[in-house]
């Protein structure tokens, strides 16, 4: 029979699916409103990445040897996609140009013939082994459904897929995670004209399977990220900001995060350590709980929903702040000369409705100070003053009392020994926590300013 092109259409798989139903929290709706919503207990898989350098359990192990000789057998007995026993359809689908040569079949980069001496070999079958509780013949089904998914929708060439700019600026990766896991952004409501937002969502079936290409693309891209050795990690971070993006009159964004969850569930085992979404809005809070039912219990602990008011809050226990990007509260600015994520940064904690004061030493004479520091949720009062360590010498106000509204950049010429006093008055009744760092480098004495002020005209 001639083979024939079959259009990726990138429809769920109509094998039998696993069983997905979990239990929905009636209080969701109530919890959405107060706190970041957490599916499931953190302690269960805030470290369940981190096992991969400690000696492994005799049970994985022997679970491992099991996978590999099941993948090996079906590899060289030209098994692994697809059962010769089917009908022919099936081998249409998947065509000998696809199917040669899978001794050489890889996924994700990574060879999946442990002969090949592939350190990310194991790396990536544990992922499998994890997602079915170390049960071999269902990660060995679970394997086979990802690699038909992936021959049948031509997924291995999506990264040469180009969509529009408006798209393509839609996604973009920025700065690690506290253990070192690759930040992917999703940015679905950058748009500043409503015909342009109409014009790419659209309503049409083929812009929604566009736009769902799209988003595979921006986990592909991201997994190329990924270092699949042992101890290395392997994971990564999604993060989904839904600042602007279309309310409820839009059903193809309902439809697309559906489809996106059972694809990341069913074809990502593992590569997702926390998918957080943010700016939620009020709609959201009820949509969400009809969206995960589509997911099993284990993915549904990834998900994390934040409210506007908590994004920084829930972002920097995640992220480091010279990690994270100035618009979501962080100190890590798109270009800076100044800093790099590595200088490292300090945290102070500022007391409810109390006074505080940050020092900063600034011993070096001759030299010039520079220094970021920013509160989470601003609501402070601060000044910065530069005292020196002479008690004859008069103190030099760098910055009056003024409300904080963002990062802060200051300098100073040092022409003393002294150290900058950051005074803060925290003018809520809660705590908040301040991050700064400081640099010195040679330099002729100049007239400075706080970037935070007006530049004149």
């Amino acid at each position: 029979m001639p083979e024939q092109n079959v259009s990726p259409s990138l429809d769920v798989d109509d094998e039998e699916e696993d069983n997905r139903s979990i239990i929905i929290n009636d209080e969701a709706d109530q919890e959405f409103l107060s706190e970041p919503i957490h599916f499931g207990p953190e302690s269960q898989d805030d470290d369940e990445d981190d096992d991969d350098g400690e000696e492994m359990k005799l049970s994985a192990k022997m679970a491992l040897l099991d996978f590999r000789g099941r993948i090996e057998d079906a590899i060289l007995s030209n098994y692994l996609v697809y059962n010769k026993k089917k009908n022919d359809t099936e081998k249409v689908i998947f065509s000998k140009r696809n199917l040669e040569n899978q001794r050489d079949m890889t996924l994700w980069g990574v060879p999946l013939l442990s002969s090949k001496g592939h350190q990310g070999t194991d790396v990536v079958l544990m992922s499998f082994l994890k997602a079915r509780d170390y049960k071999v013949a269902e990660a060995f089904k679970a394997l086979r459904k990802v690699l038909r998914w992936r021959t049948k929708h031509r997924v291995d060439g999506i990264l040469d897929e180009e969509f529009s700019p408006e798209v393509e600026n839609m996604w973009f990766t920025n700065g690690k995670d506290r253990k070192g896991r690759p930040i992917c952004y999703q940015v679905l409501g950058n748009f500043k004209k409503k015909d342009l937002q109409r014009e790419i969502w659209g309503t049409h079936n083929q812009h929604r399977k566009e736009l769902v290409r799209w988003r595979i693309q921006c986990l592909e891209k991201g997994i190329r990220l990924l270092d699949f050795k042992p101890g290395a990690q392997h994971s990564l971070v999604l993060v989904t900001d839904l600042r602007n993006s279309p309310g409820t009159a839009m059903k193809e964004v309902r439809w697309i995060t559906r489809k996106m969850l059972r694809i990341v569930q069913d074809n990502y085992p593992g590569l997702i350590y926390k998918n957080i979404v943010i700016n939620v809005p009020i709609w959201y809070s009820t949509f969400h709980a009809f969206n995960l039912r589509v997911i099993q219990q284990r993915s549904k602990t990834k998900f994390i929903f934040v409210k506007p008011a908590r994004v920084t809050d829930t972002l920097l226990r995640y992220i480091p702040a010279e990690q994270l990007q100035v618009h979501y509260g962080g100190i890590k600015r798109d270009i800076d000369d100044e800093f790099s994520p590595e200088d490292k940064v300090l945290e102070e904690t500022l007391k409810p409705s109390i006074i505080s004061t940050i020092k900063i030493p600034a011993n070096q004479v001759d030299m010039t100070i520079t220094w970021d520091w920013m509160v989470v949720g601003n609501e402070v009062m601060y000044k910065e003053e530069f005292v020196p360590e002479d008690d004859c010498s008069y103190n030099v106000l760098l910055q009056s009392d003024k409300k904080l509204t963002g990062l802060v950049r200051n300098s100073f010429h040092i022409r003393e020994p002294g150290e900058i006093a950051i005074t803060i008055h925290n003018l809520t009744s809660k705590k908040k926590r301040a991050f700064y760092r400081s640099k010195t480098k040679p330099s002729v004495y100049q007239f400075t300013r706080s970037t935070s002020d007006p530049i004149p005209s």
